[in-house]
């Protein structure tokens, strides 16, 4: 399995437009940050975990020409605002983009893309809208476990594919989730900021939740300008926690 960071930021990205922050007026390339999503390859398999406003240049940056399926984590704007641009791959495949989602989340792709689901309009984007829960489910072969969580007050979900597990967008992971992620050896989990926040861990809740599961390898995502460089803060962090960044690709 190979993944690959498409971005690494909160829903505002970093820079952030207007900001005069240090981070945002003089940070290098590993400090920029676009939108969270992640690109999973397991063998003939090519899978995207969402695709927000961002989507377009992080499949030209990473020179994506094939994509089976998105998944999504859920509906927030910074997390499927790009769907509009399956659009491509709707051409090159000639067939509709498969997204899985659960059932609130495709009510709220149909009202944000209706375009898409109202008219016969040609180039419009095309979709396979399948419907996840609580229950494993399958793309091809590959088994895919769902990770329940919440974002405040928002139900969101996690995956866990063989060895590789993702979960962004939370501030509690119930104990239900935390087992199945038991024995998982790569974790990438959200880390906001270091002051406490109500629907993101900050990075010493996100430890917590690293050092209790104790992954060979963790990565933090989901990062805010407001953490600091790069550079400084893989200097706080324990042996085997890194800060994703975007383009940062590895093996499981």
């Amino acid at each position: 399995m190979i993944v690959t960071f498409l971005g690494t930021g909160t829903s505002q990205g970093v820079p952030i437009p207007a900001c005069h922050c240090d981070v945002c007026k003089h940070g290098g390339k590993e400090d920029h940050r676009l939108r969270s999503s992640v690109l999973v390859e397991v063998d003939d398999l090519v899978i995207n975990i969402d695709a927000g406003p961002d989507f377009r240049y992080q499949m030209l940056r990473e020179n994506i020409s094939k994509l089976n399926a998105i998944i999504v984590t859920h509906s927030h704007r910074d997390h499927i605002a790009g769907l509009d641009d399956v659009r491509s791959f709707n051409y090159l495949t000639q067939k509709p983009m498969d997204i899985y989602a659960t059932l609130y989340d495709q009510d709220e792709i149909k009202r944000e893309f209706s375009y898409a689901f109202n008219n016969n309009y040609p180039g419009l984007p095309k979709y396979n809208l399948i419907t996840i829960g609580d229950d494993d489910f399958y793309i091809n072969k590959t088994k895919i476990t769902t990770i329940r969580a919440l974002h405040f007050n928002t139900q969101v979900l996690g995956f866990r594919i063989g060895d590789f597990a993702y979960i962004t967008d939370t501030n509690y992971i119930p104990f239900s989730s935390l087992v199945k992620l038991d024995g998982c050896k790569v974790i990438v989990i959200n880390a906001l900021r270091r002051e406490k926040h109500p629907s993101h861990y900050n990075l010493e809740e996100a430890l917590k939740v690293i050092d209790f599961l104790k992954p060979e390898k963790a990565y933090l995502t989901h990062i805010s300008h407001v953490m600091g460089f790069h550079k400084d803060i893989e200097k706080e962090l324990p042996k085997g926690v890194s800060t994703a960044y975007d383009g940062l690709r590895f093996e499981v």
